[in-house]
């Protein structure tokens, strides 16, 4: 263990010095914001509040090689960094604690996140890129620990990417793969599965990656004895250390309050990291935490007297200090007033924070009171609108909530009256909400003209001799094109490359386009969804493939807290275009044929979900995605690759277009909705139906996030005036969500003449085999005598009851 790593570049004392007074200077604004943070907190101003005090030292010494180009996957305890790189001023620091929704002001996510959660905008206002080599960049930060360790595999992968492959167009994200993804995590957190997957993953990958442990002994009260065998995160990684015969890490051991050891193991690190693309992790020790884990309790509770000591002795800012007296660098009396001009500047960023936060909020206060009093004074029910009045007038800090609050509950009292003061306040309500509503609400989805869902639509075309061939040559010959047709994309997975996925849907592409743009991967579901997101952030295409769709649970956390939220986070100054690839439905078994698209529906806001029935339109999704740049999930049929389809001649151009239902069947008596392989099962039905004279309309939703966005069900439903959902999903998933869809988004509920009703699968998971399969999902039967008995209620004489 390198515990006094050498430097490639010496630094000289004079060099240092030129340095050292700046640095102390940051390390001391650092802290005092996050003294006075914390006092914002316990005095009501800010709701929580969590800091990186104690961490300064370490983190001024890895932002001093912290290169343009480079990316930070870090997380809540950064900010000193963040400060050192000129990207985070006290007063947006202090924005972000009261959630100021300018993105001018808290650039970080224009307080929709908590703050200390870092970001930097890699986008222009009209949604393209802008030059990440020429700044810093930082991925957005997300608050669940380790959560951002998937994501610093991709953006290391994409530096390697960068250098192995040409013909891409780099200039606006890579100088010949030498940048480096710099990630940090707190030392209980190295507890969590994603660290060590990564930690894995990027040791078989070789990747640039520094991954620096900030290492205070603790997680929040529990010491770090039961989070971490031997009590010591580089001990337990010992054996991914590299040596003479095998690829491996470079672990670095350092000293948290030592100032010029965490210069040097820095510039060792970057320099190996950024030039022979080796990880390395630097386990940074003796950190403390003086006010504890954040806002919402004391250490002193859980830390005995002795180690309290200890923490104040050995606090890094204390020992940067008496480094700087011990050298003669700075007196005392230098720093004495340096530390009290800091807190002075800290004391007014807060102050002018404060003010610029509630400046709006008093203006929209002060113009609606007046309009209470105007529409009291005409009222019988005066004496209860000026009690509302009152109480908003005497608020000192108003926020949104309150004057929308006080509004509305003010017009429960006019319902009966008609004026033109009560005109006004309707009018200034409805201004408001929708003024407001949306600095909490924009930016799930893109909202730029070349979104998804705008991607027009572009039909398969056929040549009179277009032979019929399996699914799975439509999906193989139509990746080909694309890959052809954009060099930046990839994509990846378990037996993705060599054999070309586990249904050949990728067949010979990897001996055509290289092991580095179709790659296989180990079984490491979350990382490979890391991986994607990573280069996603960094202008490359990629393809994540999760081989079954039962799979993705294991990835779910990072889809659903990162990817999903990532456009919505950052009010759109970040995106990460990743499609996910994946199969599923109609297999026999527990764990390969669930259908968990009832959690996926939910969990997956702010990524397209879409289920195409066959391999032609799965090829048309995949055609719309990479004409657009947002995140998606593609569930192919799984038992659709080896039934014919006829060639197109169109590969690569056709699309399918994403929120558009498509009408398989035309029908007069009732409206049946499913998608993906289940409608195979829906058509077998729909033929024999017509047998005994019902005739049914078959729709295919295809995207089931976004569902409809035509409302085309509508207008089926308007004509058949009764609707049956057939889903595999359990009672209540996906079924459920799109019934809601219909009836209350789309008004279905007033055109039928027959209760709505769905036809899933078992509460439980499908058990195995042909009958497994029968018994416990929707069957051609189970569909049909659905369909009889809607049939029978409305029409008894001519349907009579089956049994």
């Amino acid at each position: 263990m390198k515990t006094k790593p050498s430097t490639s570049n010496d630094i000289s004392f004079n060099d240092f010095k030129s340095q050292i007074l700046k640095d102390y200077e940051i390390a001391v604004t650092s802290r005092e914001c996050s003294l006075l943070g914390r006092r914002e907190v316990l005095n009501g101003k800010a709701k929580f509040g969590i800091f990186g005090d104690g961490k300064e030292l370490p983190q001024l010494a890895m932002a001093r090689s912290f290169k343009n180009g480079d990316f930070r996957s870090g997380y809540y305890r950064d900010q000193t960094f963040m400060m050192a790189l000129g990207l985070l001023t006290p007063k947006s620091l202090f924005h972000g604690l009261y959630a100021t929704t300018d993105i001018e002001k808290e650039p970080m996510s224009a307080g929709r996140q908590m703050g200390a959660h870092f970001v930097t905008h890699s986008l222009n206002e009209d949604g393209s890129w802008k030059n990440l080599t020429q700044q810093k960049n930082s991925s957005a930060d997300i608050s669940c620990t380790a959560g951002q360790m998937p994501r610093l595999l991709g953006l290391a992968q994409a530096s390697k990417v960068y250098r192995e492959i040409k013909g891409i167009d780099a200039s606006k994200f890579s100088k010949n793969g030498n940048e480096v993804a710099w990630g940090t995590i707190g030392n209980a957190s190295t507890s969590e599965g994603h660290f060590f997957e990564v930690i894995n993953a990027a040791g078989v990958m070789q990747v640039p990656m520094v991954l620096s442990v900030w290492d205070d002994e603790y997680g929040i009260s529990v010491p770090a004895k039961y989070h971490t065998t031997k009590s010591d995160i580089s001990k337990v990684l010992e054996g991914f250390r590299k040596d003479n015969d095998h690829a491996g890490y470079e672990l670095i051991k350092v000293k948290g309050w030592d100032y010029t050891a965490l210069i040097h193991a820095y510039e060792n690190a970057s320099d190996m990291a950024r030039e022979e693309h080796t990880p390395i992790l630097v386990h940074v020790t003796e950190l403390t935490q003086p006010q504890g884990h954040s806002t919402s309790g004391s250490h002193e509770r859980y830390k005995t007297k002795k180690r309290l000591e200890w923490e104040k002795e050995n606090d890094c800012n204390k020992r940067f200090r008496e480094f700087i007296l011990e050298n003669n660098i700075a007196t005392e009396d230098e720093l004495t007033a340096l530390e009290k001009k800091v807190k002075e500047e800290v004391r007014i960023a807060r102050r002018e924070a404060l003010e610029e936060f509630l400046a709006p909020h008093k203006q929209a206060q002060k113009t609606l009171v007046n309009l209470l009093d105007k529409v009291a004074n005409t009222s019988p029910n005066k004496v209860f609108i000026n009690k509302i009045k009152n109480s908003l007038s005497a608020l000192k800090e108003p926020i949104n909530r309150d004057m929308a609050s006080s509004s509305r509950r003010a017009l429960r009292y006019l319902v009966e009256e008609n004026s033109p003061e009560k005109r006004a306040l309707q009018d200034w309500t409805k201004n408001f909400l929708n003024n407001v509503q949306p600095k909490y609400s924009s930016h799930l989805y893109s909202e730029l003209p070349n979104k998804a869902t705008r991607i027009e639509a572009v039909k398969p075309t056929y040549s009179e001799t277009s032979d019929k061939v399996d699914g799975r040559i439509v999906l193989r010959d139509n990746f080909d094109v694309l890959f052809s047709k954009y060099p930046e994309l990839m994509i990846f997975g378990e037996d993705t490359g060599a054999i070309g996925d586990v249904n050949q849907g990728l067949e010979g592409l990897q001996k055509k386009y290289g092991k580095t743009r179709l790659a296989d991967t180990g079984i490491r579901e979350t990382t490979i969804i890391g991986q994607g997101i990573g280069l996603a952030l960094r202008g490359l295409r990629p393809i994540a493939e999760i081989q079954y769709l039962d799979y993705i649970l294991y990835a779910i956390q990072t889809l659903s807290d990162d990817l999903a939220s990532l456009h919505y986070r950052t009010v759109g100054k970040q995106k990460a275009p990743l499609i996910v690839r994946t199969r599923g439905h109609r297999l026999e078994g527990i764990w390969h044929s669930g259908s968990p698209m009832g959690g996926l529906i939910h969990f997956l806001r702010g990524m397209y979900i879409l289920s195409p029935r066959d391999m032609t339109v799965a090829a048309g999704f995949y055609n719309t995605l990479l004409k657009s740049d947002e995140p998606a999930l593609v569930i192919e049929s799984l038992n659709g690759y080896r039934l014919k389809e006829a060639m197109p001649n169109n590969l690569g151009e056709f699309c399918t277009p994403i929120g558009v239902v498509e009408t398989l069947k035309e029908g007069s008596d009732i409206t049946l909705l499913s998608y993906g392989s289940t409608l195979r099962i829906v058509m077998q039905a729909a033929t024999e139906l017509r047998e005994v004279g019902i005739d049914v309309e078959v729709i295919d939703a295809q995207s089931l996030l976004p569902f409809d966005i035509k409302h085309d069900v509508i207008k089926s439903v308007q004509k058949t005036n009764r609707l049956l959902i057939i889903d595999e999903d359990v009672p209540g998933g996906c079924s459920a969500y799109l019934l809601g869809e219909i009836m209350e988004k789309q008004g279905g509920y007033q055109y039928l003449d027959s209760p709505p009703q769905t036809l899933t699968a078992k509460d439980h998971r499908p058990a195995y085999a042909t009958d497994g399969d029968y018994f416990s999902k929707p069957n051609e039967e189970d569909v049909f005598e659905k369909v009889y008995a809607i049939m029978h209620e409305a029409n008894p004489i001519d349907f009579p009851m089956l049994f």
